[in-house]
């Protein structure tokens, strides 16, 4: 099953304070590895329950499936991501 992946707005504000080449890897990793196995990833638990997360690295790429679609809804490094 494929999934289609869409980006919340507030994603392109969260790109713009990482380093330029860890952007591109980390949509490099999102268009190879979600559409195909977005529903693999690990559930998040507690105040964030329904959501997803997918590991690029030292960044994390926060998500929620929404039928045949993926929305992004956050992408920051690992140590700012759940707050």
């Amino acid at each position: 099953m494929g999934f289609n992946i869409t980006f919340k707005k507030s994603v392109e504000k969260d790109l713009s304070k990482i380093p330029k080449a860890v952007v591109a890897r980390i949509l490099d990793k999102i268009d190879k590895e979600l559409p195909g196995g977005a529903e693999s990833f690990p559930a998040l638990k507690g105040e964030f329950a329904g959501l997803r997360k997918f590991r690029v690295g030292d960044y994390r790429v926060i998500y929620t499936l929404l039928g045949d679609d993926v929305l992004i809804l956050h992408i920051a490094h690992r140590k700012d991501v759940y707050r």
